[in-house]
């Protein structure tokens, strides 16, 4: 007996299969983007280098991958009020130019 892709039951359309736990595992990289982005990773970790017990450097690493939707909800929006990704860069370049012409000015005594 064949069956039309209409009647496939739904645990045989599941293309990811089951891993040994008995939980359905991803069916491919869209799913896992999908998941990553809607729940959230955060990856962390610390390197030092010593020389004699004598701490050289030290490099911390946060890695926070999400959606913006789900940024937002943390609390995460930096990218609002970042010049350079809002369009703003040159305004400010603007006006840091004409704000240091002004003090020239009044550096040299020729401003009123």
């Amino acid at each position: 007996m064949s069956e039309t892709p209409d009647q496939v039951p739904a645990a045989r359309a599941y293309q990811g299969g089951m891993s040994q736990a008995g939980r359905p595992q991803p069916a491919n990289l869209a799913d896992i983007l999908e998941r990553i982005l809607d729940k959230g990773i955060i990856i962390a970790g610390d390197i030092q280098v010593n020389l004699l017990d004598i701490e050289l450097l030290t490099i911390k690493i946060r890695l926070l991958v999400v959606s913006v939707d789900k940024a937002q909800e943390m609390g995460i929006d930096w990218w609002r009020h970042d010049p350079m990704l809002s369009g703003r860069a040159q305004a400010l370049e603007d006006e840091n130019r004409e704000l240091r012409e002004r003090v020239d000015e009044l550096e040299s005594g020729k401003g009123s």
